[in-house]
């Protein structure tokens, strides 16, 4: 496998290419020859570069056949030879190249101030937090460790009755945040430069949900390369990659709603999490889209947690 793809490749493509199709097929060939990693809205190579590609041409997933035969100009070709060459040679994930992630259905935009949304809260999120949570309920929404503002905005979007509130340590999130809240006109979404609860509106919230950063030294010192493009803010929280989740465990309970639930991601550090609070019994849910590493938490739970 190749590390590198090199100018003289790149040039060649563009004056031999001549079809979408025919650089979908190239730069498949190019991501399958070289040490690439998937786990930014793909897990393979054909997926990234189809999704390399429409993206950049500004073309939906489901583009017909028929459009994937239309001859590329010189100046589209030498936009995407660029950004394979990034994919290839810089490891940049593809979202990054293209400014274009989604979540929950809608497009958000994205840059290396925030982390790419791929949280598989997401499901959760359209199901409206069923069965743990009557919709009906629901009137305020608290997201901690808000990032780009997705899971935020997909809250305020499936609960458009509901007040969400959002916080996020880094001003560069919160800016990228409200962008896209623009960009999506959510109007009942407001977001928060917090850390933590720190500057978030004291009232009882029926749902607390977070993504906060949770990769522990070991995973992190052989994190790919790929995730090494993101805020390590965002990814990195102590030894056990337990920091941020301790703190929010004990400060949790006076801001949740006496029917309320705490929805928490992390990921590979839950083994960390049950043995770090061995007398509490997390629900740990299952995706039928994959993912894992997520738990939802009852106030009468977050209330004893606080008070040990």
């Amino acid at each position: 496998m190749s590390e590198r793809i090199d100018e003289e490749i790149l040039a060649e493509a563009i004056t031999e290419l001549s079809s979408i199709q025919d650089v979908i097929r190239w730069a498949y060939s190019q991501f399958e020859s070289s040490h690439l990693f998937y786990g930014h809205g793909t897990d393979n190579p054909w997926d990234e570069a189809v999704n390399l590609v429409l993206q950049s041409l500004s073309l939906p997933e489901d583009t017909p056949d028929s459009i994937l035969l239309s001859r590329l100009t010189t100046s589209e070709k030498k936009l995407l030879m660029k950004r394979i060459g990034q994919r290839i040679n810089d490891k940049t994930p593809v979202p990054y190249l293209t400014n274009k992630a989604f979540f929950c259905g809608s497009e958000y935009y994205v840059d290396e101030r925030v982390l790419i949304p791929r949280s598989p809260i997401g499901e959760l999120i359209e199901k409206g937090f069923s069965p743990w949570i009557n919709p009906d309920n629901v009137h305020n929404i608290l997201d901690l460790c808000t990032g780009s503002g997705c899971i935020a905005i997909a809250c305020a979007q499936y609960f458009q009755n509901a007040i969400v509130d959002a916080g996020d340590i880094s001003a560069d999130c919160i800016e990228v945040a409200e962008l896209n809240r623009s960009r999506l006109q959510q109007d009942n979404v407001a977001f928060y430069h917090s850390d933590l609860f720190d500057a978030i509106p004291k009232k009882q919230y029926d749902i607390i949900v977070s993504n906060p950063p949770y990769v522990d030294q070991e995973d992190f010192a052989e994190i790919p390369t790929e995730f090494l493009a993101e805020p390590e803010l965002g990814l990195v929280s102590g030894d056990d990659g337990l920091d941020l989740t301790r703190l929010l465990l004990q400060q949790a309970d006076d801001y949740l709603s006496e029917q309320g639930i705490l929805v928490v991601e992390v990921g590979n550090s839950a083994a960390a999490l049950e043995a770090a609070f061995p007398t509490t019994e997390f629900t740990w849910l299952e995706f039928e889209r994959g993912g894992y590493g997520v738990f939802v938490l009852t106030k009468e739970q977050v209330k004893v947690l606080a008070n040990t």
